[in-house]
Protein backbone atom coordinates (compact mmCIF):
# COMPACT_ATOMS: atom_id res chain seq x y z
CA UNK A 1 0.00 0.00 0.00
CA UNK A 2 2.87 2.35 0.85
CA UNK A 3 4.46 1.78 -2.55
CA UNK A 4 1.20 2.59 -4.33
CA UNK A 5 0.82 5.86 -2.41
CA UNK A 6 4.43 6.82 -3.08
CA UNK A 7 4.21 6.19 -6.82
CA UNK A 8 1.01 8.18 -7.34
CA UNK A 9 3.03 11.20 -8.50
CA UNK A 10 5.10 9.04 -10.88
CA UNK A 11 3.60 8.06 -14.20
CA UNK A 12 4.23 6.16 -17.41
CA UNK A 13 7.66 4.62 -18.02
CA UNK A 14 9.03 6.00 -14.73
CA UNK A 15 6.33 4.20 -12.76
CA UNK A 16 7.00 0.92 -14.60
CA UNK A 17 10.74 1.19 -13.82
CA UNK A 18 9.99 1.70 -10.11
CA UNK A 19 7.63 -1.29 -10.04
CA UNK A 20 10.31 -3.49 -11.68
CA UNK A 21 13.03 -2.27 -9.32
CA UNK A 22 15.14 -0.46 -11.96
CA UNK A 23 14.78 2.91 -10.22
CA UNK A 24 13.96 4.01 -6.68
CA UNK A 25 10.82 6.10 -6.17
CA UNK A 26 12.97 9.12 -5.27
CA UNK A 27 15.14 8.78 -8.39
CA UNK A 28 12.12 8.33 -10.66
CA UNK A 29 10.35 11.38 -9.23
CA UNK A 30 13.56 13.46 -9.47
CA UNK A 31 14.26 12.45 -13.08
CA UNK A 32 10.63 13.10 -14.04
CA UNK A 33 10.78 16.56 -12.47
CA UNK A 34 14.07 17.35 -14.23
CA UNK A 35 12.62 16.24 -17.57
CA UNK A 36 9.57 18.47 -17.08
CA UNK A 37 11.76 21.46 -16.14
CA UNK A 38 14.00 20.93 -19.18
CA UNK A 39 10.92 20.34 -21.39
CA UNK A 40 12.31 17.04 -22.69
CA UNK A 41 11.10 13.43 -22.57
CA UNK A 42 11.69 11.11 -19.61
CA UNK A 43 13.79 8.75 -21.75
CA UNK A 44 16.07 11.60 -22.85
CA UNK A 45 16.55 12.60 -19.19
CA UNK A 46 17.51 9.02 -18.19
CA UNK A 47 20.11 8.92 -20.97
CA UNK A 48 21.46 12.36 -20.02
CA UNK A 49 21.79 11.22 -16.40
CA UNK A 50 23.55 8.04 -17.67
CA UNK A 51 21.29 5.82 -15.53
CA UNK A 52 20.75 3.40 -18.44
CA UNK A 53 21.81 3.25 -22.08
CA UNK A 54 19.49 3.59 -25.06
CA UNK A 55 19.37 -0.15 -25.80
CA UNK A 56 18.52 -1.07 -22.18
CA UNK A 57 15.66 1.48 -22.06
CA UNK A 58 14.24 0.24 -25.36
CA UNK A 59 14.35 -3.43 -24.33
CA UNK A 60 12.69 -2.69 -20.98
CA UNK A 61 9.98 -0.47 -22.53
CA UNK A 62 9.19 -3.15 -25.11
CA UNK A 63 8.75 -5.82 -22.43
CA UNK A 64 6.86 -3.62 -19.94
CA UNK A 65 4.33 -2.29 -22.42
CA UNK A 66 4.08 -5.23 -24.80
CA UNK A 67 5.13 -3.17 -27.83
CA UNK A 68 7.41 -4.72 -30.50
CA UNK A 69 11.09 -3.73 -30.56
CA UNK A 70 12.28 -2.31 -33.87
CA UNK A 71 15.76 -1.45 -35.18
CA UNK A 72 15.79 1.84 -37.10
CA UNK A 73 19.30 1.11 -38.38
CA UNK A 74 18.13 -0.67 -41.53
CA UNK A 75 15.11 1.54 -42.28
CA UNK A 76 15.07 3.43 -45.62
CA UNK A 77 13.90 6.94 -44.73
CA UNK A 78 13.70 8.04 -48.36
CA UNK A 79 10.70 5.70 -48.73
CA UNK A 80 8.86 7.12 -45.70
CA UNK A 81 5.26 8.29 -46.36
CA UNK A 82 5.40 12.09 -45.95
CA UNK A 83 1.59 12.26 -45.90
CA UNK A 84 1.58 11.20 -42.25
CA UNK A 85 4.53 13.34 -41.14
CA UNK A 86 3.76 16.58 -39.32
CA UNK A 87 7.27 18.04 -38.82
CA UNK A 88 6.25 19.99 -35.71
CA UNK A 89 4.68 16.98 -33.96
CA UNK A 90 7.58 14.73 -34.99
CA UNK A 91 10.19 17.15 -33.66
CA UNK A 92 8.53 18.29 -30.44
CA UNK A 93 6.82 15.02 -29.42
CA UNK A 94 9.63 12.65 -30.48
CA UNK A 95 7.42 10.29 -32.50
CA UNK A 96 7.96 9.10 -36.07
CA UNK A 97 5.21 7.52 -38.26
CA UNK A 98 6.93 4.76 -40.27
CA UNK A 99 4.49 2.66 -42.24
CA UNK A 100 0.74 2.34 -42.94
CA UNK A 101 -0.99 -1.00 -43.35
CA UNK A 102 -4.76 -0.85 -43.89
CA UNK A 103 -6.11 1.59 -41.32
CA UNK A 104 -3.17 1.05 -38.94
CA UNK A 105 -0.13 3.31 -38.70
CA UNK A 106 3.09 2.01 -37.14
CA UNK A 107 4.77 4.78 -35.14
CA UNK A 108 8.32 4.69 -33.74
CA UNK A 109 8.67 5.87 -30.12
CA UNK A 110 11.29 5.47 -27.43
CA UNK A 111 8.62 5.86 -24.72
CA UNK A 112 5.43 3.89 -25.51
CA UNK A 113 3.77 5.43 -22.42
CA UNK A 114 3.87 8.85 -24.09
CA UNK A 115 0.14 8.79 -24.88
CA UNK A 116 0.00 12.53 -25.58
CA UNK A 117 2.35 12.12 -28.55
CA UNK A 118 0.54 9.05 -29.89
CA UNK A 119 -2.86 10.73 -29.52
CA UNK A 120 -1.66 13.75 -31.49
CA UNK A 121 -0.58 11.48 -34.36
CA UNK A 122 -3.91 9.62 -34.18
CA UNK A 123 -5.81 12.91 -34.16
CA UNK A 124 -3.82 14.21 -37.14
CA UNK A 125 -4.04 11.05 -39.27
CA UNK A 126 -7.38 9.57 -38.09
CA UNK A 127 -5.77 6.09 -38.12
CA UNK A 128 -5.34 3.36 -35.50
CA UNK A 129 -1.87 3.81 -33.98
CA UNK A 130 0.46 0.84 -33.31
CA UNK A 131 3.56 1.98 -31.36
CA UNK A 132 6.90 0.24 -32.00
CA UNK A 133 9.75 0.79 -29.54
CA UNK A 134 13.08 2.05 -30.89
CA UNK A 135 16.32 3.22 -29.32
CA UNK A 136 16.12 6.90 -28.41
CA UNK A 137 19.46 7.95 -29.94
CA UNK A 138 18.53 6.31 -33.26
CA UNK A 139 15.07 7.92 -33.07
CA UNK A 140 16.62 11.38 -32.61
CA UNK A 141 18.88 10.90 -35.64
CA UNK A 142 15.99 9.54 -37.72
CA UNK A 143 13.74 12.51 -36.85
CA UNK A 144 16.49 14.99 -37.80
CA UNK A 145 16.96 13.15 -41.10
CA UNK A 146 13.24 13.02 -41.95
CA UNK A 147 12.68 16.68 -41.06
CA UNK A 148 15.69 17.61 -43.20
CA UNK A 149 14.25 15.60 -46.13
CA UNK A 150 11.03 17.62 -45.74
CA UNK A 151 13.01 20.86 -45.96
CA UNK A 152 12.78 22.18 -42.41
CA UNK A 153 15.30 22.36 -39.58
CA UNK A 154 14.68 21.12 -36.05
CA UNK A 155 15.67 24.55 -34.69
CA UNK A 156 12.89 26.25 -36.67
CA UNK A 157 10.30 23.75 -35.49
CA UNK A 158 11.18 23.78 -31.82
CA UNK A 159 11.49 27.55 -31.39
CA UNK A 160 8.71 28.80 -33.67
CA UNK A 161 5.07 28.51 -32.64
CA UNK A 162 2.38 28.43 -35.29
CA UNK A 163 0.27 30.84 -33.28
CA UNK A 164 0.73 32.99 -30.21
CA UNK A 165 -1.80 31.10 -28.10
CA UNK A 166 -2.94 32.17 -24.67
CA UNK A 167 -5.89 30.73 -22.78
CA UNK A 168 -7.19 33.58 -20.68
CA UNK A 169 -9.49 33.63 -17.70
CA UNK A 170 -12.43 36.01 -17.84
CA UNK A 171 -11.38 37.76 -14.60
CA UNK A 172 -8.18 38.07 -12.54
CA UNK A 173 -7.56 35.03 -10.36
CA UNK A 174 -7.68 34.91 -6.61
CA UNK A 175 -4.92 33.17 -4.65
CA UNK A 176 -7.15 30.11 -4.22
CA UNK A 177 -7.76 29.95 -7.95
CA UNK A 178 -4.04 30.24 -8.66
CA UNK A 179 -3.39 27.33 -6.31
CA UNK A 180 -6.07 25.30 -8.08
CA UNK A 181 -4.53 26.26 -11.40
CA UNK A 182 -1.18 24.86 -10.29
CA UNK A 183 -2.84 21.54 -9.41
CA UNK A 184 -4.20 21.07 -12.93
CA UNK A 185 -1.36 22.76 -14.84
CA UNK A 186 -0.46 19.58 -16.65
CA UNK A 187 1.51 20.66 -19.73
CA UNK A 188 0.45 17.77 -22.03
CA UNK A 189 -3.24 18.34 -21.18
CA UNK A 190 -2.89 22.09 -21.77
CA UNK A 191 -1.23 21.55 -25.15
CA UNK A 192 -3.80 18.95 -26.14
CA UNK A 193 -6.70 21.22 -25.19
CA UNK A 194 -5.16 24.11 -27.14
CA UNK A 195 -4.78 21.88 -30.19
CA UNK A 196 -8.39 20.70 -29.98
CA UNK A 197 -9.59 24.32 -29.76
CA UNK A 198 -7.33 25.63 -32.54
CA UNK A 199 -8.28 22.82 -34.90
CA UNK A 200 -11.95 23.52 -34.16
CA UNK A 201 -11.57 27.22 -34.97
CA UNK A 202 -9.65 26.41 -38.15
CA UNK A 203 -12.37 23.99 -39.30
CA UNK A 204 -15.22 26.42 -38.62
CA UNK A 205 -16.73 24.29 -35.85
CA UNK A 206 -19.62 25.69 -33.74
CA UNK A 207 -19.38 23.42 -30.67
CA UNK A 208 -16.83 21.07 -29.05
CA UNK A 209 -18.17 18.19 -26.92
CA UNK A 210 -15.96 16.46 -24.29
CA UNK A 211 -17.82 13.28 -23.33
CA UNK A 212 -16.76 10.72 -20.67
CA UNK A 213 -18.19 7.18 -20.75
CA UNK A 214 -17.46 4.02 -18.77
CA UNK A 215 -14.90 2.55 -21.18
CA UNK A 216 -13.78 5.53 -23.27
CA UNK A 217 -13.57 9.33 -23.50
CA UNK A 218 -14.41 11.03 -26.77
CA UNK A 219 -14.27 14.50 -28.30
CA UNK A 220 -16.76 15.52 -30.97
CA UNK A 221 -17.05 18.63 -33.16
CA UNK A 222 -20.32 20.05 -34.45
CA UNK A 223 -19.51 21.14 -37.98
CA UNK A 224 -22.27 22.62 -40.15
CA UNK A 225 -24.84 21.32 -37.66
CA UNK A 226 -23.61 17.70 -37.70
CA UNK A 227 -21.67 16.07 -34.84
CA UNK A 228 -18.50 14.23 -35.80
CA UNK A 229 -16.09 12.31 -33.54
CA UNK A 230 -12.55 13.61 -33.89
CA UNK A 231 -10.58 11.99 -31.05
CA UNK A 232 -10.67 9.41 -28.28
CA UNK A 233 -7.99 10.52 -25.80
CA UNK A 234 -7.07 8.21 -22.89
CA UNK A 235 -9.87 7.86 -20.34
CA UNK A 236 -7.50 8.80 -17.51
CA UNK A 237 -7.21 12.42 -18.66
CA UNK A 238 -10.95 13.19 -18.43
CA UNK A 239 -10.72 14.74 -14.95
CA UNK A 240 -7.61 16.77 -15.77
CA UNK A 241 -9.25 18.04 -18.95
CA UNK A 242 -12.41 19.02 -17.05
CA UNK A 243 -10.40 20.72 -14.31
CA UNK A 244 -8.30 22.68 -16.79
CA UNK A 245 -11.37 23.92 -18.67
CA UNK A 246 -13.14 24.83 -15.42
CA UNK A 247 -10.19 26.76 -14.01
CA UNK A 248 -9.78 28.97 -17.06
CA UNK A 249 -13.57 29.45 -17.23
CA UNK A 250 -13.74 30.66 -13.61
CA UNK A 251 -15.86 27.69 -12.52
CA UNK A 252 -15.69 25.82 -9.22
CA UNK A 253 -13.42 22.81 -9.87
CA UNK A 254 -14.47 21.15 -6.60
CA UNK A 255 -18.17 21.17 -7.58
CA UNK A 256 -18.94 18.19 -9.78
CA UNK A 257 -22.55 17.49 -8.77
CA UNK A 258 -24.40 20.36 -10.47
CA UNK A 259 -24.21 21.96 -13.93
CA UNK A 260 -22.11 25.12 -14.28
CA UNK A 261 -21.82 27.81 -16.96
CA UNK A 262 -18.79 29.95 -17.70
CA UNK A 263 -16.73 31.60 -20.36
CA UNK A 264 -13.15 31.53 -21.63
CA UNK A 265 -11.10 33.36 -24.23
CA UNK A 266 -8.49 32.08 -26.67
CA UNK A 267 -6.14 34.84 -27.82
CA UNK A 268 -4.80 33.98 -31.26
CA UNK A 269 -2.80 37.16 -31.82
CA UNK A 270 -2.92 40.85 -30.95
CA UNK A 271 -5.77 41.48 -33.36
CA UNK A 272 -7.98 38.45 -32.88
CA UNK A 273 -9.40 36.48 -29.98
CA UNK A 274 -12.19 33.91 -29.79
CA UNK A 275 -14.64 33.59 -26.90
CA UNK A 276 -16.02 30.24 -25.77
CA UNK A 277 -19.20 29.67 -23.78
CA UNK A 278 -18.58 26.77 -21.40
CA UNK A 279 -21.25 24.44 -20.05
CA UNK A 280 -20.63 21.50 -17.70
CA UNK A 281 -23.06 18.67 -16.97
CA UNK A 282 -22.61 15.84 -14.42
CA UNK A 283 -23.14 12.49 -16.17
CA UNK A 284 -22.83 8.89 -14.94
CA UNK A 285 -19.10 8.68 -15.66
CA UNK A 286 -17.86 12.24 -15.18
CA UNK A 287 -18.57 15.74 -16.38
CA UNK A 288 -19.59 16.33 -19.96
CA UNK A 289 -18.33 19.72 -21.14
CA UNK A 290 -19.52 21.60 -24.19
CA UNK A 291 -17.67 24.63 -25.56
CA UNK A 292 -19.69 26.91 -27.85
CA UNK A 293 -17.41 28.97 -30.10
CA UNK A 294 -18.52 32.60 -30.16
CA UNK A 295 -16.72 34.34 -33.00
CA UNK A 296 -17.80 37.99 -33.06
CA UNK A 297 -16.31 38.31 -36.58
CA UNK A 298 -19.46 36.60 -37.95
CA UNK A 299 -21.69 39.39 -36.61
CA UNK A 300 -19.65 42.03 -38.40
CA UNK A 301 -20.07 40.42 -41.82
CA UNK A 302 -23.33 42.34 -42.29
CA UNK A 303 -26.91 41.38 -42.97
CA UNK A 304 -26.13 40.45 -46.60
CA UNK A 305 -24.07 37.46 -45.40
CA UNK A 306 -26.94 35.90 -43.42
CA UNK A 307 -28.90 34.57 -46.40
CA UNK A 308 -32.02 36.78 -46.44
CA UNK A 309 -33.65 37.18 -49.83
CA UNK A 310 -33.70 40.86 -50.98
CA UNK A 311 -37.42 41.33 -50.17
CA UNK A 312 -37.01 39.70 -46.72
CA UNK A 313 -33.97 41.86 -45.98
CA UNK A 314 -35.90 45.01 -46.90
CA UNK A 315 -38.77 44.06 -44.56
CA UNK A 316 -36.31 43.49 -41.69
CA UNK A 317 -34.44 46.75 -42.35
CA UNK A 318 -37.75 48.65 -42.41
CA UNK A 319 -38.73 47.09 -39.06
CA UNK A 320 -35.48 47.88 -37.23
CA UNK A 321 -35.70 51.42 -38.58
CA UNK A 322 -39.01 51.96 -36.73
CA UNK A 323 -38.85 54.09 -33.54
CA UNK A 324 -40.84 51.63 -31.41
CA UNK A 325 -42.43 48.19 -31.48
CA UNK A 326 -41.33 44.58 -30.96
CA UNK A 327 -39.34 42.38 -33.36
CA UNK A 328 -39.25 38.67 -32.53
CA UNK A 329 -36.75 36.13 -33.87
CA UNK A 330 -37.80 32.51 -33.47
CA UNK A 331 -36.34 29.08 -34.11
CA UNK A 332 -34.80 26.10 -32.28
CA UNK A 333 -31.52 26.19 -30.36
CA UNK A 334 -28.56 26.61 -32.70
CA UNK A 335 -30.55 28.13 -35.56
CA UNK A 336 -28.58 31.39 -35.62
CA UNK A 337 -31.06 33.62 -33.72
CA UNK A 338 -28.33 35.31 -31.69
CA UNK A 339 -26.26 36.16 -34.77
CA UNK A 340 -29.36 37.61 -36.47
CA UNK A 341 -30.18 39.78 -33.45
CA UNK A 342 -26.61 40.99 -33.05
CA UNK A 343 -26.34 41.78 -36.75
CA UNK A 344 -29.37 44.05 -36.33
CA UNK A 345 -27.87 45.59 -33.17
CA UNK A 346 -24.61 46.18 -35.02
CA UNK A 347 -26.49 48.15 -37.69
CA UNK A 348 -28.37 50.15 -35.01
CA UNK A 349 -25.27 50.72 -32.85
CA UNK A 350 -24.70 54.46 -33.37
CA UNK A 351 -23.27 57.08 -30.97
CA UNK A 352 -26.68 58.76 -30.63
CA UNK A 353 -28.55 55.61 -29.60
CA UNK A 354 -28.69 53.92 -26.18
CA UNK A 355 -28.86 50.11 -26.54
CA UNK A 356 -29.24 47.74 -23.56
CA UNK A 357 -29.37 43.94 -23.67
CA UNK A 358 -30.31 41.31 -21.07
CA UNK A 359 -28.92 37.86 -21.87
CA UNK A 360 -28.32 34.50 -20.25
CA UNK A 361 -25.40 34.71 -20.85
CA UNK A 362 -24.13 37.46 -23.20
CA UNK A 363 -22.65 35.42 -26.05
CA UNK A 364 -21.03 38.06 -28.26
CA UNK A 365 -19.45 41.19 -26.84
CA UNK A 366 -20.29 44.33 -28.80
CA UNK A 367 -18.60 47.66 -28.01
CA UNK A 368 -21.11 50.46 -27.54
CA UNK A 369 -23.90 48.13 -26.33
CA UNK A 370 -24.71 47.88 -22.60
CA UNK A 371 -24.87 44.12 -22.03
CA UNK A 372 -26.19 42.58 -18.82
CA UNK A 373 -25.63 38.96 -17.80
CA UNK A 374 -28.51 37.47 -15.86
CA UNK A 375 -27.92 36.05 -12.40
CA UNK A 376 -30.99 34.15 -11.22
CA UNK A 377 -29.44 33.30 -7.82
CA UNK A 378 -28.84 36.97 -7.07
CA UNK A 379 -32.32 37.89 -8.31
CA UNK A 380 -31.25 39.46 -11.61
CA UNK A 381 -33.90 38.01 -13.92
CA UNK A 382 -35.03 39.10 -17.38
CA UNK A 383 -37.96 40.94 -15.79
CA UNK A 384 -35.80 42.77 -13.23
CA UNK A 385 -33.23 43.71 -15.89
CA UNK A 386 -36.01 45.09 -18.13
CA UNK A 387 -37.41 47.19 -15.28
CA UNK A 388 -33.94 48.64 -14.70
CA UNK A 389 -33.46 49.34 -18.44
CA UNK A 390 -36.65 51.41 -18.52
CA UNK A 391 -35.16 53.68 -15.85
CA UNK A 392 -31.95 54.09 -17.89
CA UNK A 393 -33.35 56.16 -20.80
CA UNK A 394 -33.14 53.37 -23.42
CA UNK A 395 -33.81 53.65 -27.15
CA UNK A 396 -33.40 49.96 -28.03
CA UNK A 397 -33.78 46.96 -25.71
CA UNK A 398 -32.74 43.41 -26.55
CA UNK A 399 -34.08 40.59 -24.36
CA UNK A 400 -32.25 37.27 -24.80
CA UNK A 401 -35.45 35.22 -24.55
CA UNK A 402 -39.06 35.75 -23.52
CA UNK A 403 -39.68 32.81 -21.19
CA UNK A 404 -42.62 33.84 -19.01
CA UNK A 405 -45.61 36.17 -18.79
CA UNK A 406 -43.78 38.65 -16.54
CA UNK A 407 -40.96 39.18 -19.06
CA UNK A 408 -43.40 39.26 -21.98
CA UNK A 409 -45.59 41.83 -20.20
CA UNK A 410 -42.75 44.26 -19.45
CA UNK A 411 -41.22 43.84 -22.95
CA UNK A 412 -44.58 44.57 -24.60
CA UNK A 413 -45.18 47.62 -22.41
CA UNK A 414 -41.71 48.89 -23.38
CA UNK A 415 -42.56 48.38 -27.07
CA UNK A 416 -45.82 50.32 -26.57
CA UNK A 417 -44.13 53.27 -24.86
CA UNK A 418 -41.61 54.41 -27.44
CA UNK A 419 -38.89 51.75 -27.36
CA UNK A 420 -37.73 49.28 -30.01
CA UNK A 421 -37.60 45.82 -28.40
CA UNK A 422 -35.83 42.81 -29.96
CA UNK A 423 -36.16 39.33 -28.51
CA UNK A 424 -36.30 35.60 -29.24
CA UNK A 425 -38.83 32.84 -28.66
CA UNK A 426 -38.54 29.09 -29.09
CA UNK A 427 -41.31 28.26 -31.58
CA UNK A 428 -41.37 26.38 -34.88
CA UNK A 429 -42.53 29.15 -37.22
CA UNK A 430 -43.69 32.77 -37.31
CA UNK A 431 -47.51 32.23 -37.00
CA UNK A 432 -46.98 29.92 -33.97
CA UNK A 433 -45.07 32.74 -32.24
CA UNK A 434 -48.18 34.90 -31.97
CA UNK A 435 -50.12 31.98 -30.50
CA UNK A 436 -47.30 31.27 -28.04
CA UNK A 437 -47.58 34.81 -26.66
CA UNK A 438 -51.36 34.39 -26.35
CA UNK A 439 -50.91 31.04 -24.57
CA UNK A 440 -48.52 32.70 -22.12
CA UNK A 441 -51.39 34.97 -21.13
CA UNK A 442 -50.56 38.13 -23.09
CA UNK A 443 -53.87 39.86 -24.08
CA UNK A 444 -54.58 39.86 -27.82
CA UNK A 445 -54.75 43.67 -27.89
CA UNK A 446 -51.21 43.96 -26.49
CA UNK A 447 -49.84 41.50 -29.06
CA UNK A 448 -51.56 43.28 -31.96
CA UNK A 449 -50.43 46.74 -30.85
CA UNK A 450 -46.77 45.92 -30.09
CA UNK A 451 -45.42 43.21 -32.44
CA UNK A 452 -44.34 44.67 -35.79
CA UNK A 453 -42.37 41.78 -37.35
CA UNK A 454 -41.57 38.13 -36.69
CA UNK A 455 -38.80 36.22 -38.39
CA UNK A 456 -38.50 32.43 -38.08
CA UNK A 457 -35.25 30.82 -39.16
CA UNK A 458 -33.30 27.62 -39.68
CA UNK A 459 -29.72 26.91 -40.72
CA UNK A 460 -29.21 24.66 -43.78
CA UNK A 461 -25.91 23.31 -45.07
CA UNK A 462 -24.61 24.83 -48.28
CA UNK A 463 -23.44 22.54 -51.09
CA UNK A 464 -19.68 22.48 -51.59
CA UNK A 465 -18.96 24.66 -54.64
CA UNK A 466 -16.04 22.41 -55.64
CA UNK A 467 -17.94 19.14 -55.97
CA UNK A 468 -21.72 19.71 -56.14
CA UNK A 469 -23.26 17.71 -58.96
CA UNK A 470 -26.49 18.05 -60.98
CA UNK A 471 -29.37 15.83 -59.85
CA UNK A 472 -32.32 14.61 -61.87
CA UNK A 473 -35.31 14.70 -59.52
CA UNK A 474 -38.68 13.39 -60.83
CA UNK A 475 -41.34 16.13 -61.21
CA UNK A 476 -43.62 14.20 -58.83
CA UNK A 477 -41.01 14.40 -56.07
CA UNK A 478 -40.54 18.13 -56.66
CA UNK A 479 -44.30 18.73 -56.47
CA UNK A 480 -44.53 16.65 -53.32
CA UNK A 481 -41.70 18.69 -51.77
CA UNK A 482 -43.66 21.91 -52.30
CA UNK A 483 -42.77 23.21 -55.77
CA UNK A 484 -45.61 24.56 -57.93
CA UNK A 485 -46.32 23.39 -61.49
CA UNK A 486 -45.06 26.72 -62.88
CA UNK A 487 -41.70 26.15 -61.12
CA UNK A 488 -41.01 23.08 -63.27
CA UNK A 489 -40.25 25.08 -66.41
CA UNK A 490 -36.74 23.69 -66.96
CA UNK A 491 -35.10 27.07 -66.28
CA UNK A 492 -33.14 25.80 -63.28
CA UNK A 493 -31.09 22.77 -62.24
CA UNK A 494 -31.23 20.93 -58.90
CA UNK A 495 -27.89 19.98 -57.35
CA UNK A 496 -26.85 17.41 -54.78
CA UNK A 497 -23.77 16.57 -52.64
CA UNK A 498 -20.83 14.60 -54.03
CA UNK A 499 -17.86 14.87 -51.62
CA UNK A 500 -14.26 16.00 -52.03
CA UNK A 501 -11.21 16.96 -49.95
CA UNK A 502 -12.41 20.55 -49.69
CA UNK A 503 -15.59 19.52 -47.82
CA UNK A 504 -14.06 16.48 -46.04
CA UNK A 505 -16.20 14.16 -48.14
CA UNK A 506 -19.57 15.42 -46.88
CA UNK A 507 -20.59 17.33 -50.01
CA UNK A 508 -21.48 20.36 -47.87
CA UNK A 509 -19.39 23.29 -46.66
CA UNK A 510 -20.74 26.11 -44.51
CA UNK A 511 -24.31 26.98 -43.61
CA UNK A 512 -26.82 29.65 -44.58
CA UNK A 513 -30.01 30.95 -43.07
CA UNK A 514 -33.51 30.13 -44.32
CA UNK A 515 -36.10 32.65 -43.20
CA UNK A 516 -39.81 33.29 -42.88
CA UNK A 517 -40.19 37.07 -42.44
CA UNK A 518 -43.71 37.95 -41.32
CA UNK A 519 -44.63 41.66 -41.04
CA UNK A 520 -47.72 42.26 -38.88
CA UNK A 521 -50.16 44.04 -41.21
CA UNK A 522 -53.54 45.55 -40.31
CA UNK A 523 -55.31 42.42 -41.61
CA UNK A 524 -53.05 40.25 -39.40
CA UNK A 525 -53.87 42.45 -36.38
CA UNK A 526 -57.59 41.93 -36.96
CA UNK A 527 -57.08 38.13 -36.93
CA UNK A 528 -55.10 38.42 -33.67
CA UNK A 529 -57.77 40.64 -32.10
CA UNK A 530 -60.51 38.12 -32.85
CA UNK A 531 -58.34 35.32 -31.41
CA UNK A 532 -57.68 33.64 -34.76
CA UNK A 533 -55.82 30.32 -34.90
CA UNK A 534 -52.33 29.58 -36.20
CA UNK A 535 -53.93 28.32 -39.42
CA UNK A 536 -55.78 31.63 -39.90
CA UNK A 537 -52.55 33.59 -39.50
CA UNK A 538 -50.63 31.21 -41.82
CA UNK A 539 -53.36 31.50 -44.45
CA UNK A 540 -53.30 35.30 -44.29
CA UNK A 541 -49.51 35.34 -44.54
CA UNK A 542 -49.68 33.25 -47.72
CA UNK A 543 -52.23 35.70 -49.17
CA UNK A 544 -49.79 38.52 -48.44
CA UNK A 545 -47.01 36.70 -50.29
CA UNK A 546 -44.95 35.74 -47.23
CA UNK A 547 -42.78 32.67 -47.97
CA UNK A 548 -42.82 30.07 -45.20
CA UNK A 549 -39.64 28.22 -44.23
CA UNK A 550 -40.18 25.40 -46.76
CA UNK A 551 -40.84 27.86 -49.60
CA UNK A 552 -37.74 29.89 -48.70
CA UNK A 553 -35.73 26.68 -48.64
CA UNK A 554 -37.03 25.58 -52.06
CA UNK A 555 -35.91 28.96 -53.43
CA UNK A 556 -32.37 28.11 -52.24
CA UNK A 557 -32.67 24.77 -54.08
CA UNK A 558 -33.64 26.59 -57.28
CA UNK A 559 -30.62 28.86 -56.81
CA UNK A 560 -28.36 25.77 -56.60
CA UNK A 561 -27.14 26.69 -53.10
CA UNK A 562 -28.31 23.56 -51.30
CA UNK A 563 -29.95 20.19 -51.96
CA UNK A 564 -33.63 19.27 -51.79
CA UNK A 565 -32.70 16.53 -49.30
CA UNK A 566 -31.20 19.12 -46.91
CA UNK A 567 -34.22 21.43 -47.13
CA UNK A 568 -36.61 18.57 -46.45
CA UNK A 569 -34.52 17.66 -43.40
CA UNK A 570 -34.55 21.13 -41.82
CA UNK A 571 -38.07 22.36 -42.68
CA UNK A 572 -41.60 21.01 -42.26
CA UNK A 573 -44.29 21.05 -44.91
Amino acid sequence: MATHAATQNISGLARAMVQHGLLSEYDAETLQGQAKTANIGFVEQILLAKRMNSSQVAQFASRAFGAPLFDLGGFDFDQINKEFIDPKIVATRRVLPLHKRGNRLFVAVSDPANMQALDEVRFKTNLVIDPVVVEDDKLGSAIAKVVEIMGQTLKDLVTTDDLEVDLQESNPQSAADEEANQEVEDAPVVRYLQKIMLDAIGAGVSDIHFEPYEKFYRIRYRLDGVLKEVAQPPLVIKDKMASRIKVISKLDISEKRVPQDGRMKLVLNKNRSIDFRVSTLPTLYGEKIVLRILDAAGVKLGIEALGYEPDQQQLLMNAIGRPYGMILVTGPTGSGKTVSLYTCLNILNQPGINISTAEDPAEIQLAGVNQVNLNEKAGLTFANALRAFLRQDPDIIMVGEIRDIETADIAIKAAQTGHLVLSTLHTNDAPATLMRLANMGVPAFNIASSVILITAQRLARKLCTHCKRPEDIPPEALIQAGFQEQDLDGSWQAYGPAGCDNCLGTGYKGRMGIYEVLPITDEMRQIIMRNGTVLDIAEQSQKEGVRNLRQSGLLKVKQGMTSLEEIEAVTNE
